[in-house]
């Protein structure tokens, strides 16, 4: 896998800042606070599982760092642009250049090729063709799967369609990589293989942060937020910054990706 360049000023500054991030709903006559002043900066490198049960606050907290939603009050810096001043074409930009989206249910184009699915984001951005097709290549060999770029969704296991969908959210060589419940559709087996995937790209440098509930996910992080009511009420560290991930995947020696559902 290639290496993620930064600048001495990038390494410097945190991916995401949050001050006093409020977000609330009216509901007729009441309103309802689905966050309550959170505050959090994540470093650059670092991997942090952000978790809480059903209605924490934990979804629309990672709707706001990916910059689907904007807060009610608060002060929000995504790689030091301050994003409130951002419109929606910028907005879109942003999302889809320093942002790399892993979500539960794979979003995958269902009769496209893996190789064309990971191309998708670099064709909204307007990169040629042969260069399109090189990167995600890379991105795709990143994940262990170059083997499988002309088959489509149907045809590879919940794991494989899973790592596919990273290949896609790096293809960019985003900020941060946001995943929201990313093993929630696979067994444990391929749970695992994804997690390690998520190691390895973290070992490279790149900033995740993983949406989940899951312990078992959570065990991945070198850093756990744990979110009630609407709050922040548990955060700590579990290795360094710069420390090595829990686990390193070798999903290469793997042809088949294994372990369908």
């Amino acid at each position: 896998m290639s290496t993620v360049a930064r600048g001495p000023a990038a390494e410097r500054r945190p991916v995401i800042e949050l001050r006093r991030i409020v977000k609330s709903y009216s509901r007729g006559e009441s309103e309802v606070h689905a966050l309550r002043g959170v505050s959090l900066v994540v470093d650059r490198g670092d991997l942090v599982a952000i978790m809480g049960a059903s209605g924490s606050g934990k979804s629309t907290l990672m709707n706001i760092v990916g910059c689907l939603d904007v807060p009610t009050r608060g002060h929000f810096w995504l790689d030091g642009v301050d994003v409130r001043t951002l419109d929606e074409e910028q907005l879109a930009a942003i999302r889809n250049r320093k942002i790399g989206f892993v979500f539960q249910s794979f979003n995958l184009i269902a009769r496209t090729t893996a190789l064309a699915n990971v191309q998708l984001p670099l064709a909204y951005a307007g990169v040629r063709a042969t260069e399109r097709r090189e990167r995600a290549l890379d991105a795709l060999t990143a994940v262990g799967l170059a083997d499988r770029a002309g088959h489509v969704p149907s045809e590879m296991s919940g794991g494989q369609q899973q790592r596919v969908a990273v290949a896609r959210a790096i293809v960019t060589n985003p900020s941060l990589v946001l995943a929201d419940e990313p093993t929630g559709n696979l067994d444990t087996a391929s749970s695992n293989e994804v997690m390690g995937i998520f190691s390895e790209i973290n070992a490279e440098g790149r900033t995740v942060v993983l949406i989940t509930h899951e312990d078992d996910v959570a065990k991945f992080a070198k850093r756990v937020v744990r979110l009630r009511d609407g709050e922040i009420v548990d955060d700590h560290r579990v290795a360094p910054v710069d420390g090595p991930p829990p686990l390193r995947a070798h999903v290469a020696a793997s042809p088949t990706g294994t372990h369908a559902r």
